[in-house]
Parts: structure tokens; sequence; C-alpha cells
């Protein structure tokens, strides 16, 4: 079924937020709109104060490209069918590989985009991954599945590498998901579901992982993600014979398009006073960016994918690009912090894996 876009991206309509100056002067007040909330960086009081230091690298996080067959209302890439351009290269992709082979503490490849599977060197480099006895997550949209041919052997690939597949359903039901996503991708994301089940995925005993990953429509917290997996499970179940293994809660980020739709709806405020009266200094041990080193699709260094998004490199002037990764720099840096941090550390916290707490 043909998705119906959403909306185009931020830079193809050449919008002033698709400059990432300009968001992070609205996130400090300086721009759009008034609003000034507490310094993040003053919350943190680890090593005297404002300041974070990363654990050892074990997750690699790659950004494969920012092409997408969808065009989400909230996503935080910015992605879409109209960023063909931005495609991590083969070079770069074999550089990446290097760096994952000579640092013994990463233990996982997680891949992500866009749509990642509609980069050239994706399976490849899928492939390369496991040689290496790493263990590979795909962030996959689901309806890439069903989207053209050449990709509906997607889940018998993932199979066959033992990826472990990371997959968003904004809810169980077709107009909660396709206001968020698009037309028709409640029915292909069902679609592609039944077919990760038939290879195995979400089955016990199979060693094929299949997670979901649920963020809020609107502008408020995600409920407690296990009460919500096991919402969703019931569901799933029932109405689909739908099986899958974890539920992931991930905040809404108040950057790139959702922080476009913040703006646009009057939410902004009440948003980010929400975001900061939820801090939670507990979650901060657990954090993405303190075990995480994010690569974009040409080739430079972030401490997560948000700050990836806000182009916010590594505080590391002499490796901030994987051509000039330095090991011993990056495990002695600084994290970068910024107004956006409120967004992980709200409640019981956010990460690609979900809750922290």
């Amino acid at each position: 079924m043909a998705i119906k876009q959403r909306s185009k991206s931020l830079k193809s309509r050449s919008h002033n937020l698709s400059d990432t100056m300009i968001q992070l002067k609205v996130l400090n007040g300086k721009e759009v709109v008034d609003a000034r909330f507490p310094n993040f960086k003053e919350k943190t009081t680890e090593n005297g104060g404002g300041v974070l230091k990363p654990k050892p690298i074990e997750i690699f996080q790659v950004n494969i490209g920012k092409l997408c067959n969808q065009s989400c209302a909230h996503c935080h890439v910015d992605a879409g069918p109209d960023r063909k351009e931005e495609q991590m290269s083969r070079e770069h992709l074999e550089r990446c590989l290097e760096i994952i082979k000579a640092v013994d503490s990463i233990h996982s490849v997680d891949i992500t985009g866009g749509a990642p599977e509609m980069n050239e060197h994706f399976r490849w480099f899928v492939e390369e991954c496991t040689k290496l006895g790493k263990k590979v997550m795909d962030r996959c949209n689901l309806t890439i599945i069903m989207a053209n041919p050449k990709y509906s052997d997607l889940p018998a690939f993932f199979a066959k590498h033992k990826v472990h597949v990371i997959s968003s359903l904004p809810y169980f039901n077709r107009s909660k998901t396709d206001r968020q996503r698009g037309d028709g991708v409640f029915e292909d994301s069902i679609k592609a579901l039944k077919l990760l089940n038939e290879v195995g995925y979400g089955k016990p005993d199979t060693g094929l992982i299949l997670d979901l990953v649920y963020n809020p429509e609107g502008a408020y917290l995600p409920d407690a993600q296990s009460n919500l997996e096991t919402l969703f499970k019931r569901e799933l179940k029932r109405k689909y014979e739908i099986d899958f293994n974890n539920l992931y809660t991930i905040t809404n980020m108040p950057i790139s398009r959702f922080l476009d739709w913040l703006l646009e709806t009057g939410n902004y405020e009440a948003y980010m006073q929400k975001l900061v009266d939820a801090y939670n200094p507990e979650t901060l041990q657990g954090l993405m960016c303190r075990n995480t080193i994010s690569v974009s699709w040409d080739g430079y260094l972030y401490d997560c994918d948000f700050n990836q998004m806000l182009d916010l490199k590594v505080a590391v002037p002499t490796s901030r690009h994987i051509n000039d990764f330095d090991i011993d720099a990056l495990t002695d840096r600084d994290i970068v912090l910024n107004q956006h941090c409120y967004g992980c550390t709200a409640g019981a916290g956010s990460s690609c894996g979900g809750e922290i707490e």
C-alpha cells in the first residue's frame, strides 16, 4: 500500500527550523519564543556540576542516512523521501567497521536512519558486523518491508543474521498510528509484523528479538513502560495474533519536526515546563550518551542521536570524525549538554532502549 506522506521535511520546505542553530536558539529562549527554562547543565551535579562523563563505548550507533519511505509528523531526524542525498558511503562504512573491530568494548552496532534499509550498502554492512561477532540492531519502521518488492525478503535477511529488530508502532489501532505516521502506515505495519512473526521474530526460544517503540502522539510524557507493554501485547495478540518481545517508551524530543509541531500548536512552553518539572537525577547514570557513540551519515561523531540532529558534535576537537577516531580522547571527553536533554531525564527517563529507571 502506498503511504500518504504526513509532511515534507523541514529542509525541503526551507523552514527556518531546518537550521540547527535556530532550533538551539529556540530551546534557549533566544528565537521565536521568549520562554526560558533552567539551564540543564546546572541540573547535573556529577563531578562538581555541569559535567557528565562517558563510560566505555559499548554501542556504536550509525545513522546510515536520512532517506525514508515515510515522513512522520514527530520525526526528530527530519527524514523523508526527499532526503536522497544524505546517505552514508561505502568508504565511511568501511571505516566504521575498522573502529568496531578495534574497540573491544563495542559489543553492539545500532543501525538507524531514515529507513536504514534504503541505503544501498545496508545489507553488506549488517553481514560484515555479524562476521565480527557484534550484535546488530536495526531501527526498522516496518512499512519499508511492504514498500517495494525488493524489501520483501527483509524478514528472512534479518532472521539469517539474527538482527535485533526495533520497530516503531505508535499504537495498536489505526487512527492514532496513521495520525502520527501517515495514512496506511498501520495496515502495512501489521502486515510487516506478521511476516516477522512468520520467520520466528517475537516467538519463544528462537533468539529472534522483535521490540516495539512507543512515543506519545502529543505534548505529554509516555505512560509507564511496563503497563503499556502489557496493553500492547494483549491487544496485538487479541486483534491480530501478533507477538513481540519488549516495548520501549521514548519521550518525544523538542527538536526538528516535533519542535515545529509544538510551536505551531502553542504547546511548546507547556511541554518544556512539563519536562523540566519531571527532571529525574536518577536517570543520569543510564543515559544513552554514557555508553554510546553516534555517527552521522557523513562520518561525524556525536554523544547521542539527538545531539547529532542538532549538530552538537563531540567536545573533542581532535576527534570529531571517524577518520580521526581517537578512543582515548573520546573516553575522556565531557558529554555535550543542552536544553533538549530534559527530554531524556524526565520521569522514568528515555533512551534508545526505552525507560532508564
